[in-house]
């Protein structure tokens, strides 16, 4: 076995990266918490699904408008001081969440411009985030520091509702209190980085240098078929938005019941990232991936149609294990395939992409079950994501045949394509 492929704790031998480690579970625990509360709080003083869908609108925009930016930023400065501002960002959206609650009937009118700034914090952290671990460990160790930060993430993920949904008997305020908390944690792990080997692009800042990243994933026919199978398939798939619907109408188990149904697809991903930590992915990539995607709309389409609430759970894990592979695999191919001067551009890109597949999957879950109904809306996502499935394994053959994640393996299936 090579060393691109070890497992166990490998990457933990950087200081930095634990650093990083830590950091990003504060941040996904927050996030998760938040997210859960904005949606409660909304379904509550609303009761309409397209004001979920209105929430995942408002925290992709800034993805759409800044993401170019917020590349060519991640490459140019210091990704740790990237990541400082736009956490303190996030941080402050927070506790402007938290006052708005605190009037007991949040207009709308308020909520969605705050998550706008939100989103605005995310969008700039994202790219830097992505290019930043492949400056803490070394090329060998960067597929292990990659399953345990996305193990780690669902783990997060898990957490965050079951804390946000319990604190919900005690006020969304003190929710978005407590993700202020985590995020400043976040910040400060991020100051004390000792990281200095970013290659800095000296580019001049012209539209062929902004616009570099979107032309390198369209020269590399494997990257853009993978960026655009998840962008595809979550944003057919995507049914986080109508949770609280579910846990009210459909289910009838309440906020710590939300809680759960949203834990329910990190519990698969978590298991999924642990089993591959141990056992890394080696061969028949591509095709692992496309059939991941496929399990993960079967899986959705199960969710759409149950009304039994272990079904429910299980369905739901079976899509978060099958997500969970298809974003090892798409993020392990993107970073050792670009070279470390556009990452920042290349990352920026692809979370537009990931930005994209899961606030626009939200908007539409939302909008469309307005218009045909909530398990309707889902249902027709989880059909949806199989055919894209199916279709991208005939439309980019290259990326069927991608074999080896390693760089070198990598670079030949570039030649390949």
């Amino acid at each position: 076995m090579s060393d691109a492929q070890a497992g166990g704790f490998t990457a933990f031998h950087s200081f930095d990266f634990r650093l990083v480690f830590t950091g990003r579970v504060l941040s996904a625990t927050g996030e998760a918490m938040l997210q859960i509360a904005v949606g409660w709080e909304m379904w509550r003083v609303t009761a309409d699904p397209f004001v979920l869908g209105l929430i995942g609108l408002s925290l992709f925009l800034p993805n759409l408008v800044f993401f170019l930016p917020a590349g060519i930023v991640a490459d140019r400065y210091p990704r740790r001081l990237v990541l400082i501002g736009s956490y303190a960002v996030q941080t402050t959206g927070a506790i402007l969440l938290a006052l708005v609650f605190a009037t007991g009937q949040p207009p709308v009118a308020l909520v969605l411009p705050v998550l706008f700034l939100v989103g605005t914090g995310r969008t700039f952290a994202a790219p830097a985030n992505q290019a930043l671990v492949p400056n803490v460990v070394p090329a060998e160790h960067f597929p292990n520091a990659l399953a345990w930060t996305n193990a780690t993430y669902e783990l997060s993920v898990i957490v965050g509702p079951m804390i946000g949904g319990t604190l919900l008997f005690a006020g969304a305020p003190l929710v978005c209190g407590l993700v202020s908390v985590a995020l400043l944690s976040n910040t400060l792990c991020m100051s004390l980085l000792r990281t200095r080997s970013q290659v800095l692009s000296s580019e001049p800042v012209r539209w062929s240098t902004v616009l570099a990243g979107l032309a390198y994933i369209r020269r590399r026919q494997i990257i853009l078929g993978a960026v655009t199978l998840d962008l595809f398939a979550v944003l057919l798939g995507g049914a986080t938005a109508l949770l609280p619907a579910y846990a009210t109408d459909i289910l009838g188990i309440g906020e710590v019941g939300l809680g759960l149904l949203r834990s329910s697809l990190a519990v698969g991903a978590l298991i999924c990232g642990f089993f591959i930590i141990r056992l890394p992915v080696r061969r028949h990539a591509g095709r692992k991936l496309l059939l991941t995607v496929g399990v993960f709309g079967v899986a959705i389409l199960v969710f759409g149609l149950s009304h039994t609430v272990w079904v429910s759970v299980i369905a739901l894990a079976v899509a978060g294990a099958a997500d969970m592979v298809s974003v090892y695999i798409r993020q392990t191919l993107i970073q050792l395939a670009t070279p470390d001067e556009m990452r920042g551009r290349v990352s920026a890109v692809t979370m537009m992409f990931v930005g994209a597949s899961n606030e626009l999957g939200e908007f539409r879950a939302g909008s469309v079950a307005a218009l045909i109904g909530i398990v309707a809306s889902v249902v027709l996502g989880g059909v949806g994501t199989v055919a894209i499935a199916a279709l991208w394994a005939v439309l980019f053959p290259q990326l069927r045949r991608v074999d080896r994640l390693e760089a070198s393996a990598l670079g030949e299936d570039r030649t390949k394509a």
